[in-house]
């Protein structure tokens, strides 16, 4: 090699660099399989001789009581980690409503119904079978509501490479309503009490957050004290801290301007291409998330003890469960399929004409994988590691594997249609 040609190796911008790497580390099977592993391991843990160990961590506390801050590590993974997650959810969800999916309103409108009609239902039939249980157990009406997007565009990913691209983009604006509508039930439902004095505190550190960010500021050692300050003012408020990474994704600017831009390469005039802050921060922040935070939060989260055959019959005998597994396994489709059927009568609503029902019946199916936020759910409707809580977890993992199995075979089958239509196609062309 040349001593000239060493420096094209660097002449890729750092952040089309970090785009690459985002790239391999975001992908949908790569984010799925490493939920997939922590889930496994911790019911393995959970189950094994080395259950008292397993525990003994989770429920390991630490912290800093004057700020409300002593947790478990497991509350530390659902408080904490998790806000990391709804940083990245915040990000996409401005990005889509200021310059993606959702600025449209007629591209918008059906998924968005749809994502709606997913969460009415299931929580309707949740609460029909709990009628008889009091207002306890009714406190899990919302726990089979929720769409884990990781899982669900992992399964996407795995069996649908010729499945029609307006499928995913469907579920996706489905999935991103889907988080939106989560993050205002924790807020508005699962918060007991608010102290207004921290929440009012909350918006000092955020308006420094948002100014920095609004004049192009990256700094970590800036932006990360404030972030930290936003968060511990939102815990000790009693809103669930998770906010607190959605109210600073949504105050990123997501346009790129002449103070708020990151250069990402040069186009092919050799003129600088510049992102907004906000693809910036969805780059960097988004790994942590998927390699990191949300395995993580599984990994302490879906150790449920089983009990064996009994303890499955048990679980079983409780309406609780059987409310998330229907609401999971038949809620979310019925309520996403037939509102999509339903207003996709309407002229100016009309689907993508590559969309067939069979495979909208697959992505609906798809839809009912619950899992990370329905176990959030689980824990702030029951209270951590508490007979009830043992039983969502059940209730989620059985649920939210059934309806990943049927949604699979579905697309499945659309995906070897799609297979044999392009061989048809390319062998008409030659």
């Amino acid at each position: 090699m040349s001593p000239n040609s060493s420096p094209a190796r660097f002449s890729l911008a750092p952040h089309a660099l970090w785009q690459g790497i985002r790239s391999n580390a975001r992908s949908d099977v790569l984010g799925g399989s490493l939920l997939l592993a922590a889930t496994f391991a911790a019911l393995i843990l959970a189950n094994s001789p080395a259950a008292s160990w397993y525990e003994s961590v989770r429920d390991f506390t630490f912290g800093i009581p004057e700020l409300h801050l002593e947790l478990s590590i497991g509350a530390w993974a659902a408080d904490g980690l998790l806000a990391i997650f709804f940083f990245v959810v915040g990000l996409e969800l401005k990005e889509e409503f200021v310059a993606g999916r959702l600025r449209d309103p007629r591209r918008a409108a059906l998924p968005i119904a749809a994502a709606v009609g997913g969460v009415v239902v299931p929580a309707l039939i949740f609460v029909l079978i709990n009628a008889g249980g009091g207002a306890d157990a009714l406190r899990g009406w919302a726990i089979p509501t929720a769409t884990d997007i990781a899982f669900a565009v992992a399964v996407i990913a795995v069996v649908g490479k010729f499945l029609p691209p307006a499928l995913r983009v469907f579920l996706l604006t489905l999935a991103i309503i889907d988080d939106l509508i989560a993050i205002t039930i924790i807020a508005t439902f699962y918060t007991d009490s608010i102290s207004f004095p921290w929440l009012i505190l909350a918006l000092l550190p955020l308006a420094g957050f948002a100014a920095l960010v609004a004049k192009g500021v990256r700094a970590w050692w800036l932006l990360l004290p404030l972030a930290i300050a936003v968060w511990v003012c939102i815990h000790a408020s009693g809103v669930h801290a998770t906010v607190a990474g959605v109210l600073l994704g949504f105050v990123v600017p997501v346009t790129a301007t002449e103070r708020a831009r990151v250069r990402t390469g040069t186009d092919e005039e050799g003129l600088p291409v510049y992102d907004g802050m906000a693809a910036h921060f969805a780059d960097r922040w988004s790994v942590v998330a998927t390699l990191f935070a949300v395995p993580v939060f599984a990994f302490f989260a879906a150790g449920v003890t089983v009990g064996g055959w009994d303890g499955l019959v048990s679980a079983f005998a409780d309406p609780i469960t059987i409310g998330i597994v229907v609401g999971l396994v038949a809620g979310k489709p019925i309520g996403i399929l037939v509102t999509t059927f339903l207003l996709s009568r309407f002229p100016a609503l009309r689907l993508d004409e590559t969309l067939r029902w069979p495979d909208l019946t697959g992505m609906a199916f798809l839809a009912g994988i619950g899992f990370t936020v329905s176990l959030l759910v689980g824990e702030l409707a029951y209270g951590s590691s508490s007979v009830a809580d043992e039983h969502v977890k059940i209730g989620v993992l059985v649920g939210s594997f059934v309806a990943a199995i049927l949604g699979g075979l579905f697309l499945a089958r659309g995906n070897a249609r799609g297979r044999r239509e392009r061989q048809e196609a390319e062998a008409g062309v030659l």
